[in-house]
């Protein structure tokens, strides 16, 4: 791996434990445990466009593993990644089959996926069948937060010229 796309996967980790930072400070809205925008999977979006799955899921890793740390929170992490995953593999998937276009419509399905894949991280962690009570508000929740960091990512990638990111490829 060169320097260069080892600094810029730094640089995409750096972004997206930024955005979760601030976004961890921001009150929630929705009196629903689990609800948040999810705004450091604009970043993930945006290198599994640029990049692919693989670069997408370096930096997921990273960022999930330096937020749990710290937010103090390492029980925090079996389910983040567990969302993570689950969302990383759906956007690549939905972005092979839309051919990188209509991010919004990859967003919202990687959202759905992470709010999946946390409450069946929860499942087995908790052993209570309960928590899929969740699972219509998740839906709902991943289809709004999902259009907004779906059409966030959008303009990124617009904006953000490509000769910036092209080493990677």
């Amino acid at each position: 791996m060169s320097v260069r796309k080892i600094t810029l996967l730094a640089l995409y980790t750096t972004i997206a434990l930024t955005i979760f930072v601030i976004e961890s400070a921001i009150p929630t809205v929705v009196p629903i445990p689990g609800v948040k925008l999810g705004l450091s999977n604009i970043v993930t979006l945006f290198v599994i466009k640029r990049h692919g799955a693989k670069e997408a899921a370096i930096v997921l890793i990273m960022r999930v593993i330096l937020a749990s740390i710290f937010a103090g929170q390492i029980v925090s992490f079996t389910y983040s990644i567990a969302g993570g995953f689950l969302c990383l593999i759906v956007m690549a998937i939905i972005n092979f089959i839309l051919r990188g276009e209509f991010l919004f419509i990859t967003s919202v399905f990687g959202a759905i996926a992470h709010n999946v894949g946390q409450i069946l991280a929860a499942f087995f962690v908790l052993k209570m069948s309960g928590i899929f009570a969740y699972i219509p508000f998740l839906i709902i929740s991943g289809i709004i937060t999902g259009l907004f960091t779906g059409f966030a990512c959008y303009f990124a990638e617009k904006k953000i010229p490509r000769k910036l990111t092209n080493e990677l490829n």
